[in-house]
């Protein structure tokens, strides 16, 4: 492939926000809209892996998968000095469609029910806001909902505190 070479001008300075979504094609441009206007974060180091921020938690049946990504995240919140994690959950909203659910989430849970999904991310959310990696960062937790007419929104679930 030959493209016109252009300039883009490298940023070598490190992001001071991280956010972690789901790898989920279907949301990557909702979620850069959502990011850079509602949210007016551009910059920023990105975590993006099946189940988003459902992955970090300890939940399902992948207990070492939670623990080596938490290690990750927590490195990355070290080494470039992170202020502010973005936790992104998805799915759909109360009245949205069944398959906005997130394809990690019915992997680790089959059979269940889109309400029942919805339910294991706020008990993940839970299990995570205890976890000890956030020491010193803002924490934000939205998840993306795609409602019945099909349109994405952000729900905020957790207040942005600085965790201890």
């Amino acid at each position: 492939m030959t493209t016109e070479p252009r300039e883009i001008q490298w940023d070598s300075t490190d992001p001071d926000v991280l956010v972690v979504a789901c790898s989920d094609g279907r949301f990557q441009e909702e979620l850069d809209v959502l990011l850079r206007e509602d949210l007016r974060v551009t910059h920023y180091d990105r975590l993006y892996l099946p189940g988003g921020a459902g992955a970090l938690a300890p939940s399902g049946i992948e207990f070492t998968r939670a623990a080596a990504l938490q290690k990750e995240c927590r490195f990355l919140i070290e080494a470039h000095g992170i202020k502010r994690v973005i936790l992104l959950f998805h799915g759909p909203a109360i009245d949205g469609p069944d398959d906005a659910a997130c394809g990690d989430y019915r992997r680790e849970f089959p059979g269940h029910s889109v309400h029942q999904i919805r339910k294991q991310q706020d008990n993940d959310l839970a299990e995570l806001l205890r976890a000890s990696i956030w020491r010193g960062v803002t924490l934000e937790v939205l998840r993306m909902e795609v409602t019945r007419e099909r349109t994405v929104e952000l729900t905020a679930l957790h207040d942005g505190r600085v965790a201890d």
